[in-house]
């Protein structure tokens, strides 16, 4: 069950008591709190290692039937088959990630160490994004966004100092975080409202989503 190809379809059923009266009129759909570590080797930007945590709806919909032990839990490894194609289905969306060094966007290649665990109620999916080529930030800045462009999924980065950590950064670097002034969609004109039909029609192109992005600035002496 994907987050991003299939996420519309499978949301459009009852999710965990929430009536689909209420789910069909409802934007965003999904909630994700989010953690960043950007990953330095070298002294060179290497990639994102990313831990979303969803909420406890969407965490009790897309986990049903997983435990096939039965013994009332969900362990790594039978969390592992739907670890491994969400990360592999997020390619769709650019893993909603957007990263520039120095002032050029970065390409990622394919993700790698796709984990999930269950935490309470919330499912947390972790796994590293790594770039094609990594990349010499020196003293210039890396720019961090995390959003969905349809804003289909609502991303917040976690509160706190560990929300974007530098992990084999160079000493004196520092991170400045930036969240969504908002958290609903903007009006498009004054009396008309946004309604479902409009969302659906979005692609990652449209770009929508920008507005909600969480931002990190990340800046080396």
């Amino acid at each position: 069950m994907p987050i991003a190809a299939h996420l519309r379809r499978l949301l459009l059923a009852p999710l965990a008591g929430v009536a689909l009266s209420q789910a069909a009129q409802a934007h965003p759909h999904v909630w994700v709190t989010a953690k960043a570590e950007v990953a330095y080797e070298g002294g060179r930007v290497a990639g994102i290692r990313h831990s979303w945590s969803f909420d406890a709806a969407y965490s009790a919909y897309v986990t049903q039937g997983l435990d096939t032990n039965g013994d009332g839990k969900l362990s790594p490894e039978e969390l592992q088959g739907l670890a491994t194609e969400n990360t592999t289905n997020l390619a769709e969306f650019a893993y909603f990630t957007k990263l520039k060094v120095a002032g050029r966007e970065q390409a990622f290649a394919d993700p790698r160490e796709a984990r999930m665990s269950m935490e309470g109620d919330r499912l947390t999916l972790s796994f590293l994004l790594p770039l094609k080529a990594p990349t010499a930030q020196g003293r210039g800045v890396a720019a961090l966004e995390v959003y969905d462009p349809t804003y289909f999924v609502s991303f917040s980065l976690a509160e706190g100092a560990d929300a974007v950590r530098l992990p084999g950064a160079a000493a004196g670097c520092t991170t400045t975080v930036t969240r969504p002034k908002t958290v609903e969609p903007a009006v498009a004109e004054a009396g008309k409202s946004m309604t479902e039909a409009m969302f659906e029609a979005l692609t990652s192109a449209s770009n929508y989503g920008e507005q909600f992005a969480n931002r990190a600035i990340v800046a080396c002496p």
